[in-house]
């Protein structure tokens, strides 16, 4: 077979490399040596403090050395549950110079959620904030294996002026730490440098652990290698079209503890001599002014990041021409609200639109992105450089014909090494084929077209069966995202005792309209005339907002617990 029969899609790469060179090193191996060779580049930016190249990679050194003083060594398991903060950064590349293993979660997570992530991290020690302290300490207490507690601030980040202001206002927020000798303060675990064991750790090895449900909705931990981090980096970099990024900037605001904030909001850029403008809390005025003062190249984030775009306020007069990259993920991008994006940008003399990528943590992050100036409607892209796509009948390693809906299935340097300690899930999802690949199951549907295009169309699991039929909530949330008075809808299905299921959906309006029973009448007038009669709302509940998960992602999971408890 020619190549365009096996991988079709690299007809359309242009001239992004069809294959790339991934070096066996580590991340920080990587990291340093981009530090190397651009020493006085601003590698972050925090709080309006630049910090260079040369100084990023002297701070990671003595995170080393500070963590090998505290005992720490090779394979040894560290949790960093931090915001995207200096420290993060530090604390995660510096466990990679030992030979270690970080544990990446959300800060915001509950007591037992932490507890849950230490013990199935088996953690020695673990970083957070101060404000954080209550619920960390209870977690440590509870845990299995009591791990070290260090504790950080925000402060001994900040300039002088900055603090002083910090102090003034959310500083006010932190609670007083006791001084009972529960913790240690990651300023003075600092000033403790010790030197580093031998190493002899492999970039094929576990690296860093992040948190997902997989396929089956628990939540599992998923070992990636060094290697998986460091060819997402140059797939990134590759597939986002530019030549270089060195001295661009990233707007990373999606969090360091998931697969596309760590992997493309940080280390891409990070490899690439970006600089990452931290983004530690997340809000639509934050964001605005983001844009506005720090004028961004890239802009990574998922949709509801977008969404926010649309709401922010003060950006009317905003020349956007600074931008090269708008990036989305982590979530389905509605055909509707692209196109109201890619308005939005073009109002505001932005020469790019959006761009969507597809992936999931079990390959890091992305692993496949919409082509440079050649959008398909409704397309998640095609795959990055070293990467291959299939569609299979689920259940099965069969693979089906172009535009043939089943399971989408990916293989690539990226791919995970597996569950922690669930050899016989890892075995449902990593598949060795008929053809001799290694393939991830995603247990999300989708679709290829003979071009190679990819089509996602939901979560497997994501499926309302109302009378028999077998009714998708994507496609009926893209047909009521286009009315032009909505600006994002959830669609879930409520228990029915005679259709077993019924759809409901859950709608916020743009900012400009107030709900109203005469809207209500129109959106389902609207509906009635685009969806099939069984597949129809039966009723539309509007929302100031919808939940969200930690990684901003529509949290239909809780509408649907909501509507179980009615």
């Amino acid at each position: 077979m020619t190549l365009s029969q096996t991988a079709p899609w690299l007809n359309y790469f242009g001239h992004i490399p069809h294959s790339i060179a991934y070096p066996e090193d580590t991340i920080y191996a990587l990291v340093a040596k981009t530090a190397k060779q651009y020493p006085q580049l601003p590698a972050y930016e925090f709080m309006n403090r630049i910090t260079t190249y040369d100084a990023f990679l002297k701070k990671i050194d003595r995170a080393a050395a500070a963590l090998a003083a505290l005992g720490i060594g090779p394979g040894d398991r560290v949790t960093v549950c931090m915001p995207n903060s200096p420290q993060a950064l530090h604390c995660f590349y510096g466990l990679s110079k030992l030979g270690a293993i970080s544990s990446m979660i959300h800060p915001l997570s509950a007591t037992q959620e932490i507890s849950f992530y230490l013990d199935t991290a088996d953690s020695k020690a673990i970083l957070t904030l101060d404000r954080f302290y209550g619920k960390v300490k209870k977690a440590c207490d509870s845990a299995k294996r009591k791990p070290m507690l260090l504790i950080a601030t925000i402060q001994e980040e900040l300039s002088p002026l900055m603090k002083l202001g910090f102090a003034l206002t959310q500083g006010r927020k932190s609670p007083k730490l006791p001084k009972d000798g529960s913790y240690l303060l990651w300023a003075d675990v600092l000033k403790k440098q010790a030197p580093l064991p031998p190493v002899s750790h492999s970039c094929r090895e576990c690296a860093c652990i992040l948190f997902s449900g997989g396929t089956t909705g628990t939540t599992k931990g998923i070992c990636l290698s060094d290697y998986n981090f460091n060819a997402l980096a140059l797939q990134t970099i590759a597939a986002s079209g530019c030549k270089s990024i060195v001295g661009e900037s990233m707007l990373s605001i999606m969090p360091v503890f998931h697969g596309f904030g760590l992997g493309i909001g940080i280390h891409t850029a990070l490899v690439g001599g970006a600089k990452c403008i931290l983004v530690p809390t997340f809000s639509v005025k934050t964001y605005a002014n983001l844009l506005r003062k720090k004028k961004p190249s890239f802009i990574p984030g998922v949709p509801t990041l977008f969404e926010a775009l649309l709401r922010a306020e003060k950006l009317e007069k905003l020349d956007m021409s600074f931008l090269k990259g708008v990036f989305s993920g982590g979530d389905t991008l509605s055909v509707e609200l692209k196109h109201k994006v890619d308005s939005f940008l073009k109002a505001h003399h932005a020469k790019v639109q959006i761009r969507e990528g597809y992936g999931t943590t079990e390959c890091v992050t992305a692993s496949c992105l919409t082509p440079v100036d050649y959008a398909r409607e409704g397309s998640i892209g095609i795959p990055f450089p070293d990467t291959f796509y299939k569609i299979v009948k689920v259940g099965t390693t069969q693979e089906l014909p172009a535009d043939t809906e089943g399971e989408i299935c990916l293989s690539g340097p990226t791919v995970m090494l597996g569950y922690l300690d669930k050899p016989e899930e890892t075995a449902l999802v990593l598949q060795l084929h008929a053809d001799g690949k290694l393939w991830l199951h995603t247990g999300d549907l989708g679709k290829m077209d003979a071009d190679g295009f990819v089509y996602f169309r939901q979560r497997i699991k994501r499926m309302i069966i109302s009378s028999g039929y077998n009714i998708y909530p994507g496609q009926l949330e893209n047909i009521i995202d286009g009315h032009e008075k909505v600006l994002l809808s959830c669609v879930i299905g409520v228990k029915d005792p005679y259709k077993m299921q019924k759809v409901k959906a859950f709608v916020v309006l743009r900012p400009e309209y107030a709900p109203s029973d005469a809207i209500k009448a129109e959106l389902m007038a609207y509906c009635a005339e685009r969806i099939a009669k069984y597949a129809m709302p039966y009723d539309i509940e509007f929302r100031k907002e919808l939940p969200k998960t930690l990684v901003g992602k529509v949290a239909y999971r809780e509408l649907e617990k909501e509507a179980e408890e009615q």
